[in-house]
């Protein structure tokens, strides 16, 4: 009994709760203000006299570099550490997010809110942060620990929504990006405890690769390219309601507090569903559980357009899809983690997550362009319901074990 006891007490307390609670908060601060940026959209065009295709291109750009940006981030998080990368996130941030506030032409709009903050948010996103809780954490407690990291960002989610309107109509939209911007230079001090963490933690036995050897695997086998391409559509959902769904309830004459009650509600339920998502992909079928959230996507949005759109269907439906919203991150990078192992899993994760970018630059753009080509979202929502039947395809054959290899992989 006394070496029982005294074997779950080293175990507790070599937890890494301080990596864990800072990553946390920093995946919280970068996930919040992007997720706001659709209560941006109308002050800034009703002031700036811009279209909706302007601002829609502006966040689809954001969506486009951080895909791009995160695997390269990654591979340096992988070789360097996680501290170097996430101080670089918060500076540019805080210079995207002044920049945007004071964009006096759309070209600077794209590259401020664009470029720097798809950028910023690339550097201090999911992939970073969930590749340094894998190294320090054992196998059977992964999908867990990456359940409560994505629920953070949904927190940030959840909290920013309120705060951000609260902010743009006591100061206005310009000064509230500045604080907001002035706000993420604080990630750097909360990734302190992430310093060096690409050599330390848990000590593992890597099967040895090059960069370029990783990739030819991963890219040669059959269940990640099925990851990569569902993904697809998981970015492509979730950037076409966080851009336009502000305006789309305007549209059909819904109060805009609505909006704020929406996205809220999403955020609040969006912790519900990471932390249920961790929890049950450690225990049963990941590319099953990916293939029912995709239909279940599908099934929501298709009663939100049919049936009578009222405050309380707003509700009702940002409940749901809160649920459903952020579920698919865990599963997805514990898939990597199982196929691949940890080494290289901040770049082979962040590849995953590019084409949840491409995805998310396609629902954010599109929105724009055909509400200004047909003066409606309609036909962008309809296209979300039938990717969401062709994600839970793809996720339904994707093998999860390790990838077949010449010599034996240790177990994490």
């Amino acid at each position: 009994m006394a070496n029982t006891h005294a074997s779950r007490h080293t175990s507790a307390s070599s937890f890494p709760w301080l990596i864990i609670i800072s990553g946390c908060l920093i995946a919280a601060m970068s996930f919040g203000p992007r997720s706001a940026m659709g209560l941006f959209q109308l002050p800034m065009l009703q002031e700036k006299g811009w279209d909706r295709t302007t601002f829609g291109l502006a966040m689809a750009f954001q969506n486009l570099c951080w895909g791009l940006g995160q695997p390269f981030f990654g591979a340096i998080a992988d070789r360097f550490g996680s501290w170097r990368v996430l101080a670089l996130s918060g500076i540019i941030y805080a210079t995207g997010l002044l920049m945007m506030a004071w964009a006096p032409a759309p070209i600077f709009l794209h590259i401020s809110g664009g470029v720097l903050v798809g950028l910023g948010v690339a550097a201090g996103s999911f992939g970073i942060i969930l590749s340094a809780f894998a190294r320090h954490v054992p196998a059977e407690k992964r999908s867990v620990v990456f359940g409560i990291g994505t629920a953070a960002g949904s927190a940030g989610m959840f909290l920013f929504a309120p705060i951000t309107q609260g902010m743009i109509d006591s100061l206005g939209w310009s000064d509230t990006l500045v604080w907001m911007g002035i706000a993420m230079l604080f990630i750097p001090l909360l990734a302190i405890p992430l310093a060096g963490n690409s050599k330390s933690g848990r000590q593992q036995v890597h099967f040895e690769q090059t960069f370029g050897q990783a990739l030819q695997e991963a890219f040669g086998h059959r269940s990640f390219n099925l990851l990569v391409s569902g993904f697809f559509v998981c970015g492509f959902q979730v950037a076409f309601i966080t851009a336009h769904f502000p305006a789309y309830l305007g549209d059909i004459g819904i109060d805009a507090r609505y909006a704020v009650i929406g996205l809220a509600a999403i955020g609040f339920f969006n912790v519900i569903g990471s932390l249920a998502s961790g929890a049950i992909s450690q225990y049963y079928s990941k590319p099953i559980f990916l293939a029912i959230i995709y239909l279940a996507r599908s099934v929501a949005v298709t009663a939100f357009l049919l049936l009578p759109q009222t405050p309380t269907s707003v509700v009702i439906f940002s409940i749901v899809m809160g649920l459903l919203w952020l579920s698919t991150v865990p599963p997805t990078n514990a898939l990597v983690a199982i196929m691949f192992g940890t080494k290289y899993l901040g770049m082979l994760g962040g590849i995953v997550f590019f084409s949840h970018q491409v995805g998310s630059f396609l629902g954010v753009w599109l929105g724009g362009y055909l509400y200004d080509k047909f003066g409606s979202y309609d036909p962008v929502w309809w296209l979300g319901v039938a990717l969401g039947v062709f994600a839970a395809i793809v996720h339904w054959p994707i093998q999860e074990r390790p990838v077949d290899r010449a010599a034996p992989v240790p177990a994490e």
